[in-house]
């Protein structure tokens, strides 16, 4: 008796169960540093996978202690992207044993990169006499010269990122190359369109005086018209002598009404005395996007809830 062939409804189902078994181990594991690179990832992978992120929220970029687990992550994951030594100071060690691809981003072709000391068209209070205490409040270095780390919150990187992204996606993943190249592309025409929303909203804004307790958003900033008057950089574990918290009031009272602008979730204890009795209103701005969702649009809601900060604030002046 010959053996029963199986039916063209079933090799169809056999088919259809293989090719989704292999779409599936296909997912390339990506990780990176800090969720405003987790934000461009997603985008670049939406529909096939979901980046992973290094550091949990509230957690400082700058001086993180990984836990074995995170150094475990960090060796099994196919792709990571971290910004950079200036940023994450603890990953070239945790990356030297790494065999995997990794990339910084900072050091891509066509990243638009800022320095501090820059001209940005404020008078910055970065010296002892202008009211900054000895360190910043994330304790590390904004000296004159050294590299602004924060290059997420330009756009125009973030388009050099995710094109990254989306070419190593590619070579680890063929199957969803074209998927990773449409998203790229719809990425880039959602920034075309958010570009010009924010500095129409941002325009009217662009004489009101402000502060920052963290010089952060100098690339946001510079993209959109604004410039922040002062930094008061402080350290959240040290208090400044009575003559640094006088002359940071003297430059405050010279302004009148202005907006002060922290990070959450701390604010620095020294944002309340410093600002008593004056017209400076205190606010946050998130450069970490710790409150945008997880998907396609992540990245520019974080844009988005950084110029509705500055709008809500200065608005009102």
């Amino acid at each position: 008796m010959l053996p029963r062939l199986p039916s063209p409804l079933s090799l169809i189902l056999s088919l259809a169960l293989l090719v989704a078994a292999g779409a599936a181990q296909a997912e390339v594991r990506v990780l990176t540093s800090i969720k405003p690179l987790q934000l461009i990832a997603a985008a670049v992978q939406s529909g096939v996978g979901e980046p992973d992120v290094l550091l949990p929220p509230g957690a400082s970029p700058h001086h993180y202690a990984l836990r074995p687990s995170d150094m475990r992550r960090v060796q099994e994951v196919d792709l990571v992207y971290w910004v950079g030594p200036d940023m994450e100071s603890f990953m070239p060690r945790v990356l030297a044993t790494r065999e995997k691809p990794s990339v910084a981003v900072q050091s891509l072709p066509g990243m638009t990169l800022r320095h501090f000391g820059e001209e940005h068209g404020g008078d910055h209070d970065h010296d002892h006499e202008a009211g900054q205490a000895t360190a910043d409040e994330h304790d590390h270095d904004h000296r004159p010269g050294s590299l602004d780390a924060h290059l997420w919150l330009s756009s125009a990187n973030a388009r050099v990122i995710a094109a990254r992204m989306a070419a190593d996606l590619a070579k680890a993943d063929p199957a969803n190359a074209a998927r990773y190249q449409a998203n790229l592309e719809s990425f880039g025409k959602r920034l075309d369109a958010l570009e010009p929303r924010l500095h129409a909203q941002l325009k009217p804004l662009a004489e009101k005086p402000f502060f920052v307790f963290h010089e952060a958003f100098d690339y946001f900033e510079a993209a959109n018209g604004l410039k922040h008057t002062g930094v008061f950089s402080v350290a959240n574990e040290v208090q400044p002598g009575a003559r640094h918290v006088a002359a940071m009031r003297e430059r405050l009272q010279e302004v009148g009404p202005t907006c002060v602008f922290s990070e959450p979730p701390l604010r620095p204890r020294l944002a309340e005395t410093l600002t008593a009795g004056l017209p400076a209103t205190l606010a946050e701005l998130d450069a970490m996007g710790s409150q945008a969702p997880l998907d396609a649009t992540g990245y520019e809601s974080m844009l988005q809830a950084l110029a509705d900060g500055y709008s809500a604030c200065l608005g009102k002046l």
